[in-house]
């Protein structure tokens, strides 16, 4: 039997939460049998979403956080002061060990920040971006730092390159990615 992965989703996070995660959860599930899906939020509410749906319940497990990170909050005072909030609590398991991946579509200033302050930037990191995958006529394409930095150096500028470079290859199997800025 192949390992399990396990992965964390913000069921507070997004525009339409917790319905949207809770039925992407179910999806996932359905398709890969070597999943587990952990479902961070308010556990009432999550039960209530999860009522009436049909799914395998070992592959779903709900860990409660009493609070929630609203977009327009400030990420810093949010990650600081929300410690119980679905962002937070997912990360620590991450950072425990009990998790090998954390999912949100909630506020991704608090998602950087969190991550950076909960789960920690690998060894010689010095500024963490946010990547997003994108769509093109060749194929995918990972813009690296979608915003996320007011002031990138070009230290920063090499390590991004790197990151992404590595993540094109080890995670979306194109090997040797070419690398571009875009200014």
């Amino acid at each position: 039997m192949s390992e399990i992965t396990t992965v964390v989703l913000d069921a507070m996070g997004g525009d339409n939460a917790p319905a949207a995660i809770i039925d992407c959860a179910i999806y996932a599930i359905s398709k890969e049998k070597n999943v587990k899906v952990i479902l961070v939020g308010i556990e009432d509410v999550i039960r209530k979403g999860l009522e009436g749906k049909t799914y395998n319940p070992e592959q779903i497990e709900i860990v409660n956080a009493t609070e929630v990170i609203e977009t327009a909050e400030p990420p810093v005072h949010a990650i600081r002061r929300k410690k119980d909030s679905s962002i937070v609590v997912g990360m620590k398991l991450v950072k425990e060990g009990k998790a090998d991946a954390f999912v949100s579509a909630g506020s991704s200033g608090a998602i950087l920040v969190g991550g950076q302050f909960v789960v920690g930037r690998i060894k010689g990191i010095k500024r963490a971006p946010l990547g997003a995958v994108m769509p093109t006529a060749k194929g995918p394409m990972l813009l690296v730092d979608a915003g996320a930095n007011m002031d990138a150096k070009a230290e920063y500028l090499l390590q991004f390159a790197q990151m992404g470079s590595i993540y094109m290859e080890d995670v979306l199997g194109i090997k040797n990615p070419r690398v571009g800025l875009v200014n």
